[in-house]
């Protein structure tokens, strides 16, 4: 097993890279490089003047880094695309991609926090220099705050009862290891799987950790600004959180409700696919993780 293997399997690897319509001697990103699959996917359709900026916070993911000099990494988190760029002299790309999945290898590593299947602290943090960890949240949020989190970023049933339950249970018991989190929460657990219960208060955690869906406004804005006319972009999202904010700002140019005494926002984009593409039976079935991937493209008007 080669090591980009080991690392992550990437979702949508082809249908993703197509959508940017590489140009050999093109300037791109890869907004999120993780394992680096759809980087080197970019990189073969590239010439020799060709430009590639990839962008990832996690340290651990430049273990993957090619010996290529046609890339430039960026060791940062997404947010800072315009900033990055214009720091390298290109105000202007062809196409962006992202993929906004948490990789295979930070859901595999244990003391990442970000797995159900192994014991390790409640951490969740992409980049490991940022100082709030989901161990914090649990114990220093209120109970409003908590079920406000659970409610809107992992859509868990029972959130008001299960925020009561933390801010009551959290002085007499440790939650600092995922192991110990799961057996306070036992208790108010519902449906018929604890595991898909699981994930969604994970999620909740992890979004709010690393401030997932604000990042995600941050960077639609400024991809869309970044991009020549013309130039494509790329988005996989995970959930429907993500995907919701990918496909408004794409077809309405923001988030906000409409407002009738608002100025209407003129959009930047265009949908290229009418509806999201999802992966294939037969991907789904190699890499179950696949399953709720949905991918978005667009065009610069």
């Amino acid at each position: 097993m080669d090591n980009q293997e080991f690392y992550h399997t990437t979702v949508l690897l082809h249908e993703a890279v197509e959508g940017l319509a590489i140009k050999e001697g093109g300037v791109y990103v890869d907004a999120t490089f993780g394992g680096g699959g759809h980087s080197r996917e970019i990189l073969k359709k590239l010439g020799a003047n060709g430009k590639l900026f990839a962008f990832d916070q996690d340290e651990d993911a430049w273990r993957n880094k090619p010996d290529d000099e046609r890339l430039i990494p960026v060791t940062e988190n997404f947010k800072y695309l315009r900033r990055f760029l214009r720091l390298h002299g290109h105000s202007e790309v062809d196409g962006i991609l992202a993929d906004l999945g948490v990789s295979s290898f930070q859901f595999d590593t244990a003391e990442r926090g970000f797995s159900l299947r192994y014991d390790g602290p409640m951490d969740m943090r992409m980049d490991k220099r940022s100082e709030l960890t989901a161990s914090q949240i649990l114990r220093t949020y209120s109970e409003a705050q908590l079920h406000k989190l659970f409610e809107q970023y992992g859509e868990v049933r029972n959130s008001k009862q299960l925020a009561k339950h933390i801010v009551d249970n959290r002085k007499g018991m440790q939650m600092a290891t995922i192991n110990s989190f799961k057996a306070v929460l036992a208790p108010v657990i519902r449906g018929g799987n604890p595991n898909k219960y699981l994930a969604q208060v994970f999620q909740a955690l992890r979004i709010e950790v690393n401030d997932e869906l604000g990042v995600l406004k941050d960077f639609m804005q400024q991809a869309a600004q970044c991009l020549k006319p013309g130039g494509r972009l790329s988005v996989i999202s995970f959930h429907s959180l993500e995907d919701r904010i990918v496909k408004q700002y794409i077809k309405r140019g923001t988030w906000d409700e409409a407002d009738e005494y608002q100025e209407p926002v003129k959009p930047l984009l265009k949908p290229i696919n009418p509806k999201p593409i999802e992966p294939t039976e037969q991907e789904v079935k190699a890499n179950t993780r696949a399953r709720s991937a949905r991918l978005r493209i667009a065009e610069k008007l």
